[in-house]
């Protein structure tokens, strides 16, 4: 358990860790979404309460925080997949950052849509 917390400054284990996390994550999200999504077998009642909780702040704060996990985690996936094929090993710190600045601005791009209606 101890090694999980490691912090070093190989930027390997920074992307490991972040994809740990991101995975852990949104698994803990599909639950949870499960768990919203039980609401709609109340009829239109539920049908209404989703619709309030979906568009209240903290619940699209949430989706803004899971469209960046998502992000992280399916980009660095790709590199994982890339350098596990034995692709791009020479770049795997700049492939690290890329999708880390990929997943940054396409989740601004995404929060400004969410938020901004």
């Amino acid at each position: 358990m101890k090694r999980w917390f490691e912090l070093r400054r190989s930027v390997g284990l920074w992307a490991f860790m972040i994809h740990r996390f991101s995975g852990v994550g949104l698994v803990v999200y599909l639950y949870l979404h499960l768990a919203v999504l039980n609401q709609l077998r109340g009829g239109p009642e539920g049908w209404d309460e989703f619709i309030a909780l979906a568009r209240s702040p903290l619940f699209l704060a949430l989706d803004v925080i899971l469209l960046g996990g998502l992000l992280i985690h399916g980009l660095n996936g790709l590199r994982l997949t890339l350098l596990g094929l034995g692709r791009g090993l020479r770049w795997q710190k700049v492939l690290f950052w890329a999708s880390l600045i990929v997943t940054i601005l396409l989740t601004a791009w995404g929060a400004l849509a969410m938020l901004g209606q």
